[in-house]
């Protein structure tokens, strides 16, 4: 795909905030998301990330839930233009940087769909320094793409895959929601599905 195999993810700053937000407000935990976006229309060795849901806090590998959640998720994101195109994950210990089960069986999933998806894994060290830590660099430990073989493996072994911020300043402003503890605002399908008036479009997030 691309020229010469080259691909780029770019994460919006939107998508981003959220996704971290989500991870601080249980941070004692693990929680997972997805990742929505397209193909730029200019140029198909791009992903676009523009915008991440939450998923869960405590039913991480439960089918039902998660098959409810990708039916809904899709639905909603699907009249916006745009598909499921990754996910994201952090692991319950801060010392945990392997990629699990849990998130790589969800991204064979979503590779049926979109084969170019990445798994996004967070980094505990750099979220629990975040608030006291004026940095730009994004708060992932690692990120993950199928090769040929169907496996997953890091990005930093394929020179031809790039992430990269859509704004570079969006870990500024993500320490002002962090100052502000905007993070308690963050629904997920977990809080969604334990009560349906909450809703997890968090449409008042960013407000």
């Amino acid at each position: 795909m691309g020229v010469e195999g080259k691909l780029s993810y770019e994460i919006s700053q939107s998508a981003y905030i959220k996704l971290v937000l989500h991870a601080l407000k249980h941070n004692t935990g693990a929680v997972n998301g997805v990742l929505l976006g397209k193909v730029s229309p200019q140029n198909d060795a791009v992903v676009e990330i523009a915008d991440s849901v939450p998923l869960f806090h405590t039913h991480l590998g439960l089918l039902p839930q998660l098959e409810i959640s990708l039916l809904l998720i899709e639905e909603y994101y699907n009249a916006q233009g745009l598909q499921i195109v990754g996910y994201f994950h952090a692991n319950e210990r801060a010392n945990d940087s392997e990629l699990g089960a849990v998130a790589k069986n969800i991204g064979d999933h979503i590779s049926k769909y979109f084969p170019q998806a990445a798994l996004l894994l967070l980094d505990n060290t750099k979220l629990e320094a975040l608030p006291k830590e004026k940095t730009t660099s994004p708060v992932m430990q690692q990120i993950y793409t199928r090769d040929a073989a169907g496996k997953w493996k890091p990005v930093g072994s394929d020179g031809n895959i790039r992430f990269l911020m859509k704004e570079p300043s969006a870990n500024i402003v993500l320490l002002d929601y962090i100052s502000s503890q905007k993070m308690e605002d963050v629904i997920d399908f977990d809080d969604h599905l334990d009560d349906i008036s909450k809703d997890w479009v968090n449409p008042g997030l960013f407000k």
